[in-house]
């Protein structure tokens, strides 16, 4: 949920500070007022380009802050944007500068904001599918899971088969030259992380004798007659006996034991690390033998261990693989032929599954818009099989929602609508089919109000309160219907200060709601307006 709200110096907004609550929230205002630098803001939270051109007359920068709570609340994230004048934009999170591409990974999927022109997930063709198979609920998900499971075991097949082909493709001289490598490598047996191991044991093999000694002289210092352990535990004595006298040095002298402790500790580290110290001029020499073995396998089939390792296991497989060449190539062969009949098979349930969920889907999508000022419209999907070569992890078909604006009209792909609107207004009814699944979104609605009244503008109304129950919405309105069942009402207002025009953005109280629903049923307040707007604010909490 965004529980805060923070605007400075977006085009007209000079300052705005929203405190948002669940359930709706709507706000209103005159046309111009500055609603779209509002929704500016919300975009550049969520990932969207900013420029210099949204700077507004009040500094060389425009900031937006947000805090974002989750789950229970006990959990928050602070978002901050900043665009410069000179175009330039900086993003945090909780304080930890991050890129803007981070910012709409992280809080891109929280909020979905729709209206004229925006890029909206909607309008994706993926994002089509993926509410269709969230509408199809356990029976999509399990064909899809068994679908991507199939998909991975025939890639798998498939590359098996490839590699072995290759292998039995090499040529004598590439065999032997495979055998001499083997050979060469086993000889030596050189283990994981050997190397490494003996260079780090290598200076203490070659300066036993001197870190042996220097160790033994710290341990005296430490731990010798008069050492520091001996004249620091005399002192411990005798603050002890000065902590009965006053208890000021109670603190001091718990320090000094603490030091007493450590140094302890830090004798007996010492005194181990010494007796792990080995000053053998035939160790040294192994090691020496040994390392500067490795060093010639690396120059030889290198440059580095790890090449060394990678060189041995490519040519062991390329031996295996002219082993039985043939017999193996027909497992692999039949392997993958089981594989690609068993993927076709979980592609066809996908396919049925997805068509069912489809009918039932687009049948109740349908139905709900017929109630939202699209009486005519319809929708439908646009169902593409691919290539087997092109099936992915979403599937063998292309699903894609086209939209018919009245029955004899030609259906075109959702993203083609001109209207932000209409756009909106579909969105809302998917919202509203999939309410029950989904959990906890920021929804934000812009224009969904257009070209609509009377009974179309209650029941965008009755949907948009339903569909507060379960997410955050924000919907920007200039429908009296909409505002009165908004659980919280800002209007958004352009005023001249000092010969600057600027928006403020105020929350309304109820009073001063009545007065905002009057001017939106009527343009005035008069006591007639007043009193009308005062009605449908009583029926609404009713």
């Amino acid at each position: 949920m965004l529980t805060e709200l923070r605007v400075r110096n977006i085009a007209l907004i000079a300052r705005a500070d929203l405190e948002l609550g669940p359930g709706l929230t709507v706000l209103s205002g005159e046309t111009g007022a500055g609603k779209t630098a509002l929704l500016s803001s919300l975009k550049l939270l969520i990932g969207e380009r900013g420029d210099s051109g949204m700077v507004g007359a009040e500094g060389d920068e425009a900031r937006v802050e947000a805090l974002f709570a989750f789950g229970d609340s006990t959990e928050e994230c602070l978002a901050v944007r900043r665009i410069t004048a000179e175009g330039r934009s900086r993003c945090y999170l909780d304080d930890t500068l991050v890129t803007v591409g981070k910012l709409g990974e992280s809080l891109g999927p929280l909020v979905d904001l729709y209206g004229q022109h925006e890029h909206q997930s909607l309008l994706k063709a993926a994002e089509q599918l993926r509410i269709l198979d969230e509408f199809g609920g356990e029976s999509s998900a399990v064909a899809l899971g068994n679908y991507q499971e199939s998909l991975e075991s025939y890639q798998d097949a498939y590359v098996q088969l490839e590699k072995l082909q290759e292998l039995s493709s090499s040529s004598s001289a590439e065999r032997e030259q495979a055998a001499f490598v083997v050979r060469e490598i086993e000889k030596l047996a050189p283990e994981e992380g050997e190397y490494e191991l003996l260079e780090q044991e290598l200076p203490r093999l070659t300066h036993g004798e001197q870190l042996a000694e220097a160790t033994r002289e710290v341990m005296e210092m430490l731990r010798g007659e008069q050492g520091v352990l001996e004249r620091l535990s005399a002192a411990d004595k005798t603050l002890e006996k000065l902590v009965d006298i006053d208890t000021l040095l109670y603190e001091p002298r718990g320090q000094l034991s603490s030091y007493l402790v450590g140094l302890e500790e830090l004798a007996g580290d010492l005194g181990r690390y010494a007796s792990g110290i080995e000053h053998d001029p035939e160790a040294l020499q192994r090691a020496l033998e040994r390392l500067g073995a490795l060093d010639g396998l690396s120059r030889r089939f290198g440059p580095g261990m790890d090449q060394v390792f990678a060189h041995l296991e490519r040519s062991r497989e390329l031996l295996l693989g002219s082993e039985d060449s043939a017999m193996r190539i027909q497992e692999a062969t039949e392997k993958l032929a089981k594989a690609q009949s068993a993927l076709v098979t979980c592609a066809d349930e996908l396919s049925l599954a997805r068509a069912t969920g489809a009918q039932q889907f687009i049948g109740l999508l349908n139905e709900s818009i017929a109630h939202l000022a699209l009486a005519g419209a319809s929708l439908e999907f646009s169902i593409q099989d691919l290539p087997f070569e092109k099936w992915n992890q979403r599937g063998s078909q292309n699903y894609e929602l086209l939209y018919r604006p009245a029955p004899e009209a030609s259906a075109r792909p959702l993203a083609k609508i001109a209207s932000g609107g209409e756009l909106s207004r579909v969105m809302l009814a998917i919202k509203g089919l999939l309410q029950a699944s989904e959990q906890g979104m920021i929804l934000v609605f812009d224009e969904i109000d257009a070209g609509i009244g009377g009974k179309t503008a209650h029941a965008v109304a009755e949907r948009l309160a339903r569909l507060a129950q379960v997410h955050q919405v924000i919907v920007i309105t200039h429908l009296a219907q909409i505002a009165v069942v908004a659980d919280a009402h800002f209007v958004v207002e352009k005023s001249s200060v000092e010969k600057h025009i600027r928006t403020t953005i105020t929350q309304l109280d109820q009073d001063e709601r009545i007065k905002e629903v009057a001017r939106m049923l009527s343009g005035s307040s008069d006591e007639e307006a007043l009193a009308h707007a005062k009605k449908m604010l009583e029926e609404a909490r009713q």
